[in-house]
């Protein structure tokens, strides 16, 4: 019968989510092009964040209750691995371009008189952070967290241990807050902003960036554990966790870097 399906393919049915958070997005920019201009951007983008946000939930709220009624199968398991993992090299390229920005600039640092004479690094009037106290205690609880998480994923798949998976994944969502609180005191006392030369501009960004996945890392984790303790996902279907659990290793690594090269490296 042609309604019968005959395959391990999950075929979707017509959504407006992709609509609807292509219009929150273009919102979203004209509200930040205005924004920067001084105009009226400020409510423009957040109505069009409001949008965006929105039509994330609903689209993942979606895709769980497909894996729930079994349209997950292990062949759309597979696509949806693949999909995390290039979501994941994205996201790679996009540090790389920080990455970039500061090497070229620690390694050929522009002066008042250049191309004549090169300046010096960090720029005269910077104030760097000693990475020996808080960046230190940052490493390690996102270090922590990044042992809590694979903890809570060996529980689930090699001992179907639930309870101890919860436990593992509440303490990284713990860990998670208090690196986003520490990096906020962390900028509170900082002694260059944003504007304050190319150094600035470069660690804020690169920094700032990273503590927003690190937010996102963290409000995808709670996701599964809230599924979790909902009495969802098992020990052969967790693909949701699996994910999470990646993208907050390459949160972990990125970091890494980071602390390495600014805070270490770039003094």
């Amino acid at each position: 019968m042609a309604h019968v399906k005959n395959h391990d393919y999950h075929i979707l049915h017509p959504s407006i989510y992709p609509f609807i958070g292509a219009v929150g997005a273009f919102t979203m920019l004209s509200g930040a092009a205005h924004w920067m201009k001084g105009e009226w951007g400020p409510a423009v983008f957040l109505l069009g964040l409001v949008v965006v946000l929105g039509t994330m939930a609903g689209w993942w709220i979606d895709v769980a209750r497909e894996g729930e009624v079994g349209d997950h199968t292990p062949v759309v398991r597979i696509g949806l691995r693949y999909g995390m993992i290039l979501f994941i090299v994205s996201e790679i390229m996009f540090f790389a371009a920080w990455f970039w920005a500061f090497f070229k600039n620690a390694l050929y640092p522009m002066g008042p008189e250049s191309p004549i004479r090169d300046g010096v690094w960090p720029p005269e009037g910077i104030v760097t952070f000693d990475p020996w106290h808080l960046p230190l205690i940052n490493t390690l609880i996102l270090l922590l967290s990044g042992v809590a998480v694979t903890w809570a994923h060996h529980a689930l798949v090699h001992d179907n241990d639930r309870k101890t998976t919860i436990r593992g994944i509440a303490v990284a969502v713990v860990l998670g807050v208090m690196f986003t609180a520490l990096q906020a005191y962390e900028y509170s006392h900082a002694a260059f902003g944003l504007s304050d030369t190319v150094y600035g501009g470069v660690f804020f960004m690169a920094t700032g960036f990273h503590g927003f996945h690190v937010i996102i890392g963290t409000i995808f984790l709670l996701v599964c554990l809230i599924r979790l303790m909902r009495g969802q996902m098992n020990q052969e279907e967790h693909v949701g966790f699996e994910a999470a659990a990646w993208y907050w290793h390459f949160v972990d690594v990125v970091w890494l870097f980071l602390f390495a090269s600014i805070y270490i490296w770039g003094r």
